[in-house]
């Protein structure tokens, strides 16, 4: 029961494993069957996760089509041409895509025809225009084709119940494209976790203006608005919050699916945010074995998942992309993993790590070596910038020497 712990200016007792921190997350999502769902167009759906299997109704071609532009004829006219021995064969008119040719192609005849026009009846095969010459109302076969020759089949791309589409795809552009090949205009998708954040403290200026005497502008809310919207989130516009206990309570009961509180959750005279969610809902975890970002906190209050991130700007990062993050993309229907591309890499100097507490350390990567940048300095952000990615030193290592081996997550 941590309805009556108040760490402020006394420091932690005991800190939990990240391990735990991250089962008891997982323990509270729901699955995916049970995840929140909405229709959406399809000019909406690139980026959106599919909440349900799509199957087609059409064929994809729904009509044999020529493939390239040139002349649709019987393929058994042009055996033997060569350009030693030219076939003639008579031009009766041209197909245009989206309209049928008039008539049927007798034997002798041919028709021009532009790719993507359907295949006039009585022909089998499309012959290029480059393997062809023409002497009035006369095409030259200067090769022979054989059936089916250049032209799309019905049913060679998608056929009628074909799974196209599997629930909990993150749809992509080329997606999106097929989804209207086969006449979707609208698609269930997973609705995006509604985000609320609530920047706190009253050395803060709003983000992008400039230092003024002894205030700082808000990096943390630009970042996690952009780190919810790369995981799927949707990020509610938010204001910065004085530390009044009054003001942050109020703001946890705004509707939202996830609540990330940056500032206040550590051990200060003014860090009132874990007593507030103890008191008023469920601070299930607070102060985790890890550097940066070990005042993190979680817990819940009516229903909604809270996290408590440090103000401090690395460790606000860290914090977010190892637990946060996990919840945001589990809620949207995404992989609950790091969304990072992981590499091999040789240290090239010594990571120090303590036992006992999962590090987060940044690396610059050079070729297939990894430089540590620092392990600590958990208010300097601009060491995300200048690092390639981070590596992660688990709680049973003292680090690693010159040379290891180490997987780098990449940030970009």
């Amino acid at each position: 029961d941590r309805s009556n712990v108040d760490v402020r200016m006394r420091g932690f007792s005991a800190r939990t494993t990240v391990e735990a921190a991250v089962e008891w997350i997982d323990s509270v999502l729901p699955d995916f069957s049970q995840l929140a769902t909405e229709d959406i167009s399809l000019a909406e759906a690139a980026s959106r996760v599919l909440a349900c299997n799509v199957t087609s109704g059409v064929n994809v071609p729904n009509f044999a089509r020529s493939m390239m532009d040139g002349y649709a004829l019987r393929a058994e006219e042009t055996q033997g041409a060569s350009s030693y021995n030219r076939l003639s064969l008579r031009i009766l008119g041209t197909c245009l895509p989206g309209n049928a040719f008039a008539s049927r192609v007798g034997a002798g005849e041919a028709v021009r025809i532009m790719t993507g026009a359907p295949l006039p009846v009585g022909t089998d095969a499309v012959l290029p225009v480059e393997e062809t010459e023409i002497d009035g109302e006369t095409v030259l076969v200067l090769n022979p084709v054989s059936p089916g020759k250049h032209v799309g089949q019905v049913g060679e791309d998608i056929r009628i119940g074909d799974l196209v589409q599997h629930a909990g795809r993150v749809l992509r552009p080329q997606d999106v494209g097929v989804l209207s090949s086969i006449g979707i205009r609208k698609v269930t998708a997973v609705r995006r976790p509604r985000v609320r954040i609530l920047i706190t403290g009253n050395e803060l200026l709003p983000a992008g203006t400039p230092p003024v005497d002894f205030q700082i502008p808000d990096a943390n809310g630009p970042m996690l608005s952009a780190l919810v919207r790369r995981d799927g989130g949707e990020s509610i516009p938010f204001d910065i919050i004085p530390d009044d206990p009054e003001a942050i309570h109020h703001a946890f009961l705004q509707q939202a699916d996830v609540v990330l509180v940056s500032g206040g959750s550590s051990v200060g005279q003014e860090d009132f945010v874990p007593k507030l969610l103890a008191d008023h809902g469920e601070l299930v975890i607070h102060g985790i074995a890890m550097r940066p970002s070990s005042p993190t906190g979680m817990g819940r209050i009516e229903g909604t998942l809270v996290f408590l991130l440090p103000g401090n700007p690395v460790s606000c990062l860290c914090a977010y992309d190892f637990f946060a993050g996990r919840a945001i993309r589990a809620l949207g229907g995404r992989a609950r993993d790091w969304p990072y591309r992981r590499i091999s890499a040789r240290l090239s100097r010594k990571l120090i790590s303590t036992v006992g507490r999962v590090d987060y350390a940044r690396v610059i990567v050079r070729g297939d070596e990894a430089e540590p940048i620092s392990i600590g300095g958990a208010s300097i952000l601009s060491s995300t910038t200048r690092a390639d990615g981070f590596v992660v030193v688990p709680a049973d290592s003292e680090g690693y020497p010159p040379g290891a081996e180490v997987d780098v997550h990449l940030f970009s």
